[in-house]
């Protein structure tokens, strides 16, 4: 039987026999002519007196649940006591820094930091693409892109692998050392060829060393334009010179393809940018594409929603409630003998299908001025008055058109 089943039976058993005199030296009471004894009082006595023999029995004799041992006596004869390491301070914790062997090196900064202690922040890299333009982030096909990228730490000797991708693929990559910089930074340049066309990323890496830990720069992402489209031409360097038109307003055909919508886009972007008035998207034309050129500049911004026919460059566009643009088409005006009349007009009557004139879905905006497609669409101004646009464009333009829309007509 264990140790703490057998002392509260021997106490059950002792207390009958020892509680006269128990009373007497301990808790008597006088009381009416009578002693009170209090068995509590025993049996915690004889608890005392067997206490011994639970500490030789350790700790498989501690009390039961659910026993009282209250008062001093009872807790240090029950309690054992345990010897705990308490935290170090002032010269202990010194002296336990010592003992320790000193971290060196780069390991000594990327240690944990102890209580109380800031971590050394991790190295960061970025990187910048010159010859990038703008906003449009583009380049021409065979243009050498100027990399330039900054570590926050330096340390000598380090290297950093220059990759370009394309689509997705590894087309390049260039190993170049780092160099001081200012204020304990790295820097480093390199000159890359962009060739093919679609979307580029470059990306720059440093594999770690026990001077300089991995550090990876954010990738940089631009597009590469061809140097010229043929008609009928299709893939990638077609899809991404539509994407570019297109975020200037022009209104591309099927994606990927250069059909006869797409051409007219960029007969709409040449005349924007007063080139020739022709649908060539030959190096001229999508160098200035690739330069962020060609944004039609709207004269009327405090018009809302509206259309512009800038009779100089031969061009319609409509402009969003923003005022900004929203699609920009060719079209063909007055002739020199029957001149477009300019101003601010609204439209008032609309007219579906062909007429007997040829006029494909009609919008008047004054007498019998309005804008209209008609089979025969020139680059010069040729109309009689009208603005011709290009048929398949015609029911667009009629939809996006509402009855009381202002149409701004102009010369620049």
């Amino acid at each position: 039987m264990a140790l703490e089943r057998i002392v509260p039976s021997v106490i059950d058993r002792l207390i009958p026999l020892i509680s006269a005199p128990a009373s007497v030296a301990a808790v008597g009471v006088a009381s009416g002519g009578r002693a009170v004894y209090s068995a509590l009082t025993l049996r915690r006595t004889v608890a005392l007196v067997l206490a011994p023999l639970a500490l030789v029995a350790g700790p498989s004799a501690a009390p039961a649940a659910g026993e009282e041992h209250e008062g001093p006596a009872a807790r240090s004869a029950t309690a054992a006591p345990q010897e705990t390491a308490s935290p170090a301070t002032g010269s202990e914790t010194a002296a336990a820094e010592d003992d320790a062997p000193a971290a060196t090196g780069r390991a000594a900064q990327t240690a944990p930091a102890a209580s109380g202690e800031t971590a050394a922040p991790a190295p960061e890299m970025s990187i910048d693409i010159g010859q990038v333009n703008g906003r449009h982030e583009s380049v021409l096909s065979g243009t050498r892109v100027r990399v330039e990228g900054t570590v926050s730490e330096y340390a000598p000797g380090q290297e950093v692998i220059v990759r370009t991708y394309r689509r997705g693929k590894k087309v390049a990559a260039r190993a170049v050392t780092i160099q001081p910089g200012e204020d304990g930074t790295g820097q480093f340049v390199v000159g890359q060829e962009v060739r093919g066309s679609g979307h580029f990323v470059i990306r720059a890496s440093h594999r770690g060393t026990d001077l300089l830990p991995t550090v990876v720069a954010p990738g940089k992402g631009f597009d590469v334009l061809p140097t010229r489209l043929r008609r009928g031409a299709r893939g990638p360097s077609v899809s991404v010179v539509q994407k570019h038109l297109r975020e200037l307003g022009y209104v591309t055909g099927r994606r990927g393809v250069h059909d006869a919508r797409t051409a007219r886009a960029v007969l709409a972007f040449r005349k924007v940018t007063r080139m020739a008035r022709t649908t060539s998207a030959n190096r001229a034309m999508l160098g200035r594409l690739a330069a962020g050129h060609g944004r039609f500049s709207v004269r009327h911004k405090s018009h809302g929603r509206h259309l512009e026919a800038d009779l100089s460059r031969q061009v319609v566009a409509l402009i969003g409630a923003d005022g900004d643009v929203e699609r920009v088409y060719p079209t063909s005006t007055g002739a020199p003998s029957t001149p477009t009349i300019t101003g601010s007009f609204r439209v008032y009557r609309k007219d579906p299908g062909t007429n007997s004139l040829g006029m494909v879905h009609s919008v008047y905006f004054i007498r019998g001025y309005a804008v209209h497609g008609y089979k025969s669409v020139p680059t010069r101004p040729a109309s009689h008055g009208c603005l011709r646009m290009p048929i398949p464009d015609a029911r667009s333009i009629y939809d996006w058109m509402r009855m009381g829309t202002r149409v701004d007509v102009y010369r620049r």
